[in-house]
């Protein structure tokens, strides 16, 4: 029992499960919104939210597998990532293997499960959450595959209700690209002087400091703007509006706080996103319970 506890653990630290709260509310936004439309109700039923669950888990614990599979090279190197499980030896490179194919599959077969659309739209899906180790090792524009990772989880959950692709979704989408491209190069900045050293091109070592605040904040401002976009095109109250105004303010004391102290990334990275998704999912929950 005792080793089985501890590959729980190993497997948790490869995939950090808890950083799932970044992808999660952004799905089910959609899926409420849509259900709100199409049903009347913002209860999709327990059957997509078992599917949804298992798509969403699956494809993220998928995504950072091989992330970390692909970075093994590059993390054994750098102090902040060499104490990883699949580094140091704890989850070996068949293991890797095997549960990179596992989660590939759940995530496939959850997506026939749901319908037609998903279950096509799963296997591009897969091959873009699997392009960000490639993208980061000739191009800057990692950033922006990571944030595409992400921003395809409103679209997933649209689709799951539906069957179907909104505008509104897209735009909802967009915006969490942007969210996380912008938050995601305030991390890189931790690692500046290791990516130069390994040439790997993440736009703090390409282009520097300064420059990866400015990108970084016009992101945000992208975020809101479709974020705004995407209430007006969903139809949102007051509620909706408002919620874009608080995720505008966690975003700003997010630069803030990286601005003031490199130290405090992690809080900024984990502690502040976290909470606006959570946040902006209730909001969004109420806004339509209240039509």
């Amino acid at each position: 029992m005792r080793r089985y506890v501890e590959v729980i653990k190993d497997i948790n630290e490869l995939i950090v499960f808890k950083h799932s709260v970044f992808a999660l509310p952004f799905i089910f936004i959609a899926m409420v919104v849509a259900s709100n439309e199409v049903n009347g109700t913002t209860f999709f039923g327990w059957r997509l939210l078992i599917l949804g669950l298992l798509a969403a888990v699956s494809a993220r614990s998928y995504a950072m597998a091989l992330n970390r599979y692909a970075d093994k090279d590059i993390d054994i190197g750098n102090p902040r990532t060499a104490s990883r499980p699949n580094v140091d030896g704890r989850i070996g490179k068949k293991n890797m293997q095997i549960f990179i194919l596992i989660n590939a599959f759940i995530f496939i077969f959850a997506a026939w499960m749901i319908n037609d659309l998903a279950f096509y739209l799963s296997f591009p899906i897969l091959l873009i959450l699997g392009g960000y180790s490639i993208f980061k090792r000739f191009s800057p524009l990692a950033h922006m595959v990571l944030g595409l990772s992400l921003g395809l989880a409103p679209i997933a959950g649209v689709v799951a209700v539906t069957g179907t692709i909104t505008l509104w979704s897209a735009l909802l989408g967009l915006g969490v690209l942007f969210w996380v491209a912008g938050f995601d190069l305030l991390y890189a900045l931790q690692d500046i002087e290791f990516d130069r050293k390994n040439n790997l091109y993440s736009i703090p070592s390409v282009y520097g400091e300064s420059a990866t605040f400015f990108i970084s904040a016009l992101f945000h401002g992208l975020a809101t703007l479709f974020w705004l976009l995407f209430a007006w095109s969903a139809g949102l109250g007051v509620l909706g509006w408002i919620g874009i105004g608080i995720n505008g303010v966690i975003l700003w004391q997010e630069h803030k706080i990286v601005h003031k102290d490199f130290s405090k990334i992690d809080r900024a990275f984990f502690t502040l996103n976290g909470y606006l998704g959570n946040i902006f999912y209730f909001i969004v929950l109420t806004d339509r319970i209240l039509v």
